[in-house]
């Protein structure tokens, strides 16, 4: 496992303590963990996405050009 250092604004961190007290995680670091995994699905999911679309205009195009 890797460790990151990072510098959060004091709002945040309030936050991500005030969803650790409530018990939404056990720690800051399982917050931030949970944060980072949801983001870069997230971001796999878009890319998925856009090259889906991609895919659907190329398809009508090419459909559109036969006789």
């Amino acid at each position: 496992m890797t460790t990151l250092t990072l510098d959060l604004p004091e709002a945040l961190t309030a936050e991500l303590d005030a969803a650790v007290e409530a018990g939404w995680f056990t720690s800051q670091a399982e917050a931030v963990r949970a944060a980072v995994r949801d983001m870069m699905s997230h971001q796999k999911l878009a890319l998925l996405e856009q090259q889906q679309l991609a895919d659907i205009d190329w398809s009508v195009s090419t459909a559109a050009k036969r006789p």
